[in-house]
């Protein structure tokens, strides 16, 4: 054997001792990374499935209180909104707080329909359900409550850029049509008609709530705008058919024909008598 095979196979040797002595040293670790993300992985499946399944029943149960709800069994409907209030995954709870929220005030208790809603409003971390919570609050109020009641939940929310804006410029509008604000109330309304999103429905809505304005004296000035056009569209439509069309006027009778002009030859005058 050579001299140069001897020492390959020393070195060889020498390898192995030290992967395998490396092995011994560092084998607890790197099966226990392995297994720690096997577990975790598994963890993380389970806990999806396990959140699935409970989602998948809060649906079935806020469904089936929607169905109450339909029915007419109002407070069978209430007895499962806070069923999956208090036991529900996921956003169900929330959605079903609005939905026990609306039930309160379809069965005429507003006052607690409004607390509902105030307390949502509190509580949730996201800015637009807090907002929305607000705008109904604010809806309800409007037949029950004050201006300033409304304002305090609303007045923020109708600023230009909101998504919900012209929902709140609704509410508010009503209400200060309520207290008897009229030039307010119009100023309203002619923000959410000359608001290019508006969609048609709600623009013409706000048309007929101008109309109205309008036949009360709320807008005196002579220019038009583009709200009091709308509202000045729908008036000519609601009296189209009341108001009879004019007679028409009698016709003058023809001039009579001037009298023939006198003849431009003279006449020879009589010969004197002899």
């Amino acid at each position: 054997m050579s001299q140069d095979n001897i020492f390959r196979e020393v070195d060889e040797e020498l390898r192995s001792d030290r992967m395998r002595a490396f092995w011994r040293r560092f084998a607890p670790y790197v099966i226990g990374a392995a297994v720690a993300v096997v577990a975790l992985v598994a963890v993380n499946e389970g806990w999806n499935w396990y959140h699935s399944n409970n989602a998948a029943a809060s649906s079935d149960e806020l469904y089936a209180a929607f169905d109450l709800v339909e029915a007419g069994d109002l407070p069978a409907a209430t007895a499962q909104l806070d069923a999956v209030i208090a036991n529900g995954s996921g956003s169900y709870p929330v959605l079903a707080e609005f939905r026990k929220a609306g039930v309160l005030a379809a069965d005429g208790k507003t006052a607690e329909a409004v607390a509902a809603y105030d307390s949502l409003a509190n509580t949730q971390s996201n800015p637009r359900l807090r907002e929305l919570a607000l705008v109904l609050a604010g809806t309800l109020l409007v037949d029950t409550g004050s201006l300033a009641d409304v304002e305090a939940r609303v007045g923020a929310i109708a600023a230009e850029g909101n998504p919900l804006r012209n929902s709140a410029r609704e509410t508010l509008g009503l209400a200060q049509y309520k207290a008897g604000d009229l030039v307010a109330s119009q100023a309203s309304f002619e923000a959410i008609v000359n608001d290019p999103l508006t969609l048609s429905t709600t623009r013409n809505r706000m048309g007929y709530y101008l109309a109205q304005l309008l036949a009360e004296g709320a807008a005196p000035e002579a220019v038009e705008t583009p709200a009091e056009g709308a509202a000045t569209a729908i008036d000519e439509v609601l009296t189209e058919d009341a108001e009879p069309p004019l007679a028409p006027a009698a016709e003058a009778p023809p001039a009579e024909p001037a009298p023939a002009a006198a003849s431009a030859t003279p006449t020879q005058p009589e010969p004197a008598a002899q």
